[in-house]
C-alpha cells in the first residue's frame, strides 16, 4: 500500500483535487492500492504499515507545510521509498537540513536529468510542469539528478531510494509516478 500525503493547507481543501487526486489516478490506473492522508493527520501506524510513501504538491500560495516541518520528522529515520513531490521534496530538503528558497517558475521548462537513477532514468532532457514560489538547496547526502547547483529540479538520497523533484508529474511526466509505484513493487517482491 502507497500512502499519498496531502500536504495541501487543510484536510479536503479544493487544492486536493488538483494536486493529490491526479496522483491517485495513475496508481489507480496501475493497480496499486494507495491511501490518501492529510498531513496532520498521520500515524505511525499509516508509515510503517505503507510500501512506500508519496508526499503531494499544494498551491502557489499554499506553505503553510513549510511552517510545521516537525510534522515530517519521521522522514529522517524511515528506511522506505519516498517521492517528494514540489512541496514534498521542500518538505524532504528541510527535513535533512536542506533550505527552502524563493524560486517562482510556472509552465513547461527543459529539465536536464544529470544523474542516472531507478526513478527518472538516464541522463537526458525532459520537459516538466512547473508550479511553485519555492525551490530547494542540496541537503547533505543528497545527489543532484536533475538541474543544476542552485536551481535543483530532482535529487536522491545517495544511500537510501528518498527521491524529490520540484515539478509536477501528474500534469506531465505521469511515468514518473508509475515507475516509482513499479520500484516499489520490485522492492516489495524481491527477497
Amino acid at each position: 500500500m502507497i500512502l499519498v500525503v496531502d500536504l495541501c493547507f487543510k484536510p479536503q481543501s479544493l487544492s486536493k483535487y488538483e494536486f493529490v487526486d491526479p496522483i491517485t489516478a495513475i496508481l489507480r490506473r496501475a493497480g496499486s492500492e494507495y491511501e490518501v492522508v492529510h498531513s496532520t493527520e498521520i500515524t505511525p501506524d499509516l508509515i510503517y504499515s505503507s510500501d512506500g510513501i508519496i508526499l503531494c504538491g499544494t498551491a502557489l500560495k499554499d506553505d503553510i507545510y513549510a511552517r510545521r516541518i516537525d510534522l515530517f520528522s519521521w522522514i529522517r529515520d524511515l528506511e522506505k521509498p519516498i517521492l517528494g513531490i514540489c512541496a514534498g521534496m521542500q518538505v524532504v530538503a528541510a527535513v535533512f537540513g536542506g533550505e527552502i528558497v524563493p524560486q517562482p517558475k510556472i509552465g513547461l521548462e527543459k529539465i536536464m536529468i544529470v544523474k542516472e537513477t531507478d526513478l527518472l532514468g538516464p541522463p537526458r532532457q525532459i520537459e516538466g510542469y512547473h508550479l511553485h514560489n519555492f525551490g530547494v538547496t542540496l541537503p547533505q547526502g543528497f545527489d543532484l539528478v536533475a538541474g543544476r547547483p542552485g536551481e535543483v529540479e530532482a535529487f536522491k538520497h545517495a544511500e537510501r531510494p528518498l527521491y524529490g523533484i520540484i515539478f509536477h508529474p501528474e500534469v506531465r511526466n505521469r511515468w514518473i509516478v508509475e515507475r516509482f509505484d513499479a520500484l516499489l513493487l520490485e522492492s516489495t517482491t524481491t527477497p
